[in-house]
């Protein structure tokens, strides 16, 4: 089972929650119990985030372990690294920039400004600081990590901004340092053609690091990455001899920077995110890591749950981990606050005259067909049922690590055959489901031969299985997987508003070359 249980015997988690699971790792691994997380576990306090135009609330900080020392070493020396923008719940005002540290540093704080000589002054920041000890005969590496977080609010709309993040001894300003410069774009005011970018399931590798370069490439918006985004936890088999290593998160974010300095990273939380040392429901190391938008049913609880809107296109992110059948450490974690808070936002968005698009994004996958994972019946049970309701777009997903894509489904059949090329209308037809899990980890396979752009097969039905409540496999022959493709990949959507509004979208592989293309437009 595909589960982050790192130094749990595989007979205790398996019917271990991630509640569970934080308490062995605290109780049980940790020497005398010295690092026992009620003498030992602080939560990090914000401190002032804002532009100076406005002052932005503080948003509720992670409960992490925070160390008795920490190395303090002369800032000049510190460089900032890891630099990955989000949007806040409003696109058009707000951004999130954050970003890493080495060590410990004195007075963290960005400048921002509309050339890259005109600064603004020094606007605080908050560290948010993670703990990991050496644990389980070394099989859990020790890491001290310092991740610094800014909230820009009150910026103006389709306005680029040039940013600098510095501390002590550090000044982006600097003549020496304007190499250190980033810049962002906030969404516009009215709708325009814009594209956006998406994939699940990356991880460290060049295959991670192409794809990225490939998306750099298309100039998006944004970015959604479906979770499981580093795999600091890389087995989660629950065998004795698992590792974790948290460094695994410094290499990911210096290598996504290139891409993620610039372009709002939108990440939800995949099973392999769940780490079950930082905290009880495993996303303390999560809510360390990311600022993103604080508009979801539980910003803290569920920090990859969340919803914005940029030009034409709702999009909503969801915490998987919530529903699934298949991997259930927080099955039930939100006790259905999540999908009454789903059944609220897709109306809300759904009623608004200047959204052509909902896309919902998450991990576990709804609709796919590999050996892997195929597909999971609590995504089906809880969520499917509330897309067709409320008419959603598109729906992208990772877990199983290659591509593939539905026709257009509705109650869990073909309602409308897509071909490549073709196109479809969610007001008539149902729903695509995209998998976009060929991020960069290793590729799975399929139960039939794949058919992607250049290379059809002509095989319409596929035996496969869902995954059902208790964490068993009901089989099935479906008619639905019209695309599949063993290899690295992403997904580009180019969004087109006005009267004949569309999205067209395209699967890339990491060569660049185009494997499937469709598009969607309503009434």
């Amino acid at each position: 089972m595909d589960i982050p249980r790192f130094g749990i015997p595989e007979k205790l988690a398996d019917r271990m929650t991630m509640a569970e699971q934080h308490d062995y790792l605290r109780t049980r691994l940790t020497r005398r119990g010295v690092l026992r997380t009620s003498v030992a576990t602080a939560a990090v306090t914000g401190a002032g985030l804002g532009t100076g135009l406005a002052a932005s609330p503080a948003s509720a900080a992670p409960t992490v372990l925070t160390s008795r020392s920490s190395t303090q070493v002369d800032g000049s020396l510190v460089a900032p690294f890891g630099r990955h923008l989000a949007y806040g719940a409003d696109p058009k005002t707000q951004m999130r920039v954050s970003w890493q540290v080495p060590f410990a540093v004195r007075r963290p704080y960005i400048r921002i400004g509309l050339k890259p000589w005109a600064l603004s002054r020094k606007i605080d920041a908050e560290v948010r600081h993670l703990t990991t000890p050496l644990l389980n005969d070394g099989r859990i590496a020790a890491a001290e990590q310092f991740y610094v977080h800014a909230g820009l609010d009150r910026l103006e709309p389709g306005t680029t901004y040039y940013y600098g993040v510095g501390h002590d001894g550090f000044d982006p300003a600097d003549t020496r340092n304007l190499g250190t410069l980033g810049t962002f774009t906030t969404a516009p005011s009215r709708a325009e053609s814009f594209t956006f970018t998406a994939f699940g399931d990356q991880g460290v590798s060049y295959h991670a690091l192409g794809n990225d370069q490939l998306i750099l490439g298309q100039n998006p918006a944004f970015h959604l990455h479906a979770g499981d985004i580093c795999y600091a936890d890389p087995s989660g088999s629950g065998q004795t001899t698992d590792t974790y290593d948290a460094r695994t998160w410094d290499q990911f974010l210096a290598q996504t920077e290139t891409v993620s300095k610039t372009v709002p990273w939108m990440v939800t939380t995949g099973n392999h995110d769940m780490e079950a040392w930082y905290s009880p429901d495993g996303y303390g190391g999560q809510n360390a890591r990311w600022s993103l938008p604080d508009n979801g049913p539980d910003p803290v609880g569920q920090p990859g749950a969340y919803s914005f809107v940029h030009g034409n296109v709702g999009v909503v992110a969801l915490d998987a981990n919530d529903v699934s059948y298949e991997i259930p450490a927080n099955f039930g974690i939100s006790d259905g606050k999540q999908t009454r808070w789903l059944d609220r936002r897709l109306g809300e968005l759904r009623a608004r005259h200047d959204i052509d698009f909902i896309v919902v994004f998450f991990h576990h996958c709804a609709f796919s067909t590999t050996n892997a994972h195929a597909s999971d019946g609590g995504v089906r049970d809880a969520w499917v049922p509330l897309f067709e309701k409320h008419q959603v777009d598109l729906v992208i997903n990772g877990h199983n690590h290659v591509y593939e894509r539905t026709d257009a489904v509705l109650r869990n059949a073909v309602a409308r055959k897509v071909p490549i090329g073709e196109h479809t209308d969610p007001t008539r037809d149902g729903i695509v489901y995209v998998t976009a899990g060929g991020a960069g980890k290793a590729l799975y396979n399929f139960p039939a031969p794949d058919t992607y752009e250049g290379h059809i097969e002509d095989q319409e039905s596929v035996d496969t299985y869902h995954v059902v409540k208790g964490g068993g496999r009901a089989t099935e022959t479906v008619e639905w997987s019209r695309v599949r493709y063993t290899g690295f990949s992403f997904l580009a959507v180019e969004v087109q508003p006005g009267p004949h509004a569309r999205m067209k979208v395209t699967a890339l592989a990491e060569s660049g070359e185009r494997i499937d293309h469709f598009e969607i437009s309503r009434g």
